[in-house]
């Protein structure tokens, strides 16, 4: 009986160790395209990464979520920035808001979709931040809400302030 109790031992330690990450891992784009009917200031899309930081964002909160241009374990976000308000100006022209839409697809199937909008004045010394540091802030505020939703997705989530 003694020799049984290390196997155990060894099979209860086995049984609450993680499995490995690569198997909950969800693939996303590198960069969130802009929707073909969004309407967003061509130096704005030029200048200020808008879809590659909501990205680098939801990766840097989930670390499950990984840059793929395909699936990974069958699982993928399709996402798209649907609404960006971002007139030149910095602060003196008013707030900035952004929205992303997105559905989790298992091996091709629909699992669940989302609605992720936020909203920016600059935060503190606003009349010093340019547009791109002002709506950044809403990038990394979606990046969060979209990291958090990926640990249990619910389907239609409205996220962020589109509650």
């Amino acid at each position: 009986m003694a020799s049984a109790v290390p196997g155990l031992v060894f099979l209860l330690l086995l049984s609450f160790t993680p499995i490995a990450e690569a198997d909950g891992r969800i693939g996303i784009p590198a960069e969130v395209p802009f929707h073909p009917d969004t309407t967003v200031p061509e130096k704005v899309k030029a200048e200020c990464d808008l879809g590659g930081k909501v990205a680098t964002f939801i990766t840097k909160y989930n670390s499950n979520v990984v840059f793929s241009t395909e699936p990974e374990n069958g699982q993928y976000v399709e996402m798209a920035i649907t609404e960006a308000f971002a007139p030149g100006g910095g602060a003196w022209s008013g707030p900035k808001w952004m929205e992303v839409t997105g559905t989790l697809n298992n091996n091709g199937e629909k699992v669940a979709s989302f609605r992720a909008k936020r909203f920016s004045t600059g935060g503190a010394f606003a009349g010093f931040k340019g547009t791109c540091s002002i709506i950044g802030r809403c990038t990394k505020a979606l990046g969060k809400d979209i990291a958090e939703w990926l640990r249990n997705p619910v389907d239609g989530a409205e996220l962020g302030d589109a509650r």
